[in-house]
Formats: C-alpha cells, sequence, structure tokens
C-alpha cells in the first residue's frame, strides 16, 4: 500500500474513533511516539496490539467527536519509506458541542505496506485546553 492510501486510511480511523482500523495499518512491531506528549496522555507504544489498547483506551474514554481532519498536506522525502503530514483536526467536544482543532504533524515511515514508526506530534498546548474542558480522559467538563 501506497503511503497516501496508509495516510487516507489513518484519517478515516481517526474520524471514526476505530482503534482497530488505525492499528491495522502498523507492521506488528511498529512504534508509535508522541514526541510533544502533554503528561497524562498516551505514552509511547510499542507494537500493533499496544497501539491497539492504547488508542482504544484513548478514544473510548473521550467523548471528542471528530468530524473532519482537514488541511492535509502530504510531503514525500528523499526516503521513499518516509512521508510527513500536516494536518488539523476538527470537531465538537463532549456534550457542550463546543467546536475544537487541533494542529498536526505526521513523520511515518512505511515499509511494505505497513506503517513500521510513527512520529505523531500533536499541538500540546491545543491538547492540554481540549483536556481542561473535559475532551480527553482526566479533564472536567461541567456540562457532562
Amino acid at each position: 500500500m501506497r503511503p497516501s492510501a496508509i495516510v487516507a486510511r489513518y484519517h478515516d480511523a481517526m474520524r471514526g474513533k476505530s482503534a482497530d482500523a488505525l492499528a491495522d495499518l502498523y507492521a506488528e512491531d511498529a512504534v508509535h511516539e508522541f514526541p510533544f506528549a502533554v503528561p497524562g496522555f498516551l505514552p509511547d507504544l510499542t507494537g500493533r496490539e499496544a497501539i491497539r489498547a492504547g488508542y482504544r483506551a484513548m478514544w473510548d474514554a473521550s467523548p471528542v467527536r471528530v468530524e473532519e481532519i482537514r488541511g492535509v498536506v502530504v510531503h514525500e522525502t528523499a526516503d521513499p519509506e518516509v512521508v510527513v503530514v500536516e494536518h488539523e483536526t476538527a470537531g465538537t467536544l463532549g456534550t457542550t458541542g463546543r467546536p475544537f482543532t487541533v494542529p498536526g504533524l505526521l513523520v511515518l515511515r512505511v515499509r511494505d505496506g505497513r506503517v513500521v514508526h510513527c512520529r505523531d506530534y500533536m499541538d500540546a498546548a491545543a491538547l492540554a485546553r481540549l483536556r481542561e474542558a473535559g475532551g480527553m480522559p482526566g479533564g472536567t467538563d461541567p456540562a457532562r
């Protein structure tokens, strides 16, 4: 599978909050890193099943509804296995329906049609605001 097809399926999994669809894109021994992680957010994940379990736990616990992945730009690099993906995740928060956006950057290494390594750079300040508003585990949303 070409990296651009993997990016499209990755974004589909995000919109659907499908940990299975996301994990199925990864090699069995893949690594998913969060270099700018907010304290208390997901730790780095090693292995397809850890990625599946980590995302299932996060997405099941979060009332965030992802409605759109926009501003997607895929940059191919000199290394044919590596693509850099810019995007912005937009949706609504909890039961308040308040809109949110979180800019992000993915650096994906794809080998034999599977993600073998992902560096997931999300805007840590935007995630902290979202968490404080109750959109992520550990936050409080008085409307819930």
